[in-house]
């Protein structure tokens, strides 16, 4: 069963989520996401702002906002992946994203926008906070040091973005999926072996691929041992060999 999270953190008994998948947890002032975009807050607004946070654990697959639903908090992931995607016909969708943890999601359109543009899923069991809108609008009211946080944050968002999209672009469709595969094992895993946590389907929507395509290369990969594939587990097998084709492009 898929529990639907509304973006609306503050009215519990409508997200059809159990309550059981509410988590407590320490609060702001201990947290790591602190030191990351809050050290300019003093103990009091730490405390203030630990008041407009809930803690969810969402399960694999399970939709936490849908296009086009207003834009009421800042979500932050604790732990796991999720996606950010948006449907551009009836049969296909764009991944824009997949954001990690320490990962800030709605940050930018939480200034531009006043429903998202896109949805959000998660694609591992994660756990994520939802911080009020209101709330961090407040606090940036108020507080140079932290608005100056926050545009820097949102600075460093958008040339991530920018730098993983023009990486993507620049190569051909073996430097692609090469590409994806090292990004798992070098910067998320942080392992050559791993479980793919994506579909092939989700890595053509990321990359803007063909599934076939994916298939395809993917098959052959396998065949010039440079991974194995076991199920949805992955091995890098000749990780110097998909540096050269993902740099090649």
């Amino acid at each position: 069963m898929t529990f639907i999270i509304n973006c609306n953190i503050f009215t519990p008994p409508k997200m059809g989520i159990r309550m059981s998948e509410k988590r407590n947890s320490t609060g702001c002032q201990i947290c790591s996401f602190r030191v990351m975009l809050f050290n300019a807050l003093e103990e009091d607004e730490l405390y203030k702002l630990n008041a407009c946070r809930e803690q969810f654990l969402i399960r694999r697959g399970e939709v936490i906002c849908r296009e086009g639903e207003p834009i009421e908090s800042i979500i932050y992931v604790n732990q796991g992946l999720i996606k950010l995607h948006k449907r551009v016909s009836e049969t296909r969708s764009q991944i824009i994203s997949i954001a990690r943890p320490h990962d800030f999601v709605g940050l930018l359109s939480v200034f531009s926008k006043t429903k998202y543009y896109y949805s959000i899923t998660a694609i591992e069991d994660s756990s994520v906070c939802f911080i009020s809108k209101e709330c961090i609008l407040n606090e940036i009211r108020s507080n140079g040091r932290f608005a100056l946080d926050i545009i820097t944050r949102m600075s460093r968002i958008t040339d991530d973005v920018l730098e993983s999209k023009f990486a993507l672009s620049s190569k051909n469709l073996r430097g692609r999926i090469a590409h994806i595969l090292l990004d798992f094992a070098d910067n998320i895993y942080n392992s050559n072996e791993f479980r793919l946590p994506v579909s092939r389907r989700e890595i053509a929507e990321l990359i803007d691929m063909r599934t076939e395509n994916v298939i395809r290369i993917m098959s052959e990969f396998r065949k010039d041992r440079l991974i194995r594939i076991n199920g949805h587990t992955v091995e890098i097998m000749n990780p110097e060999m998909l540096r050269k084709i993902s740099s090649a492009g």
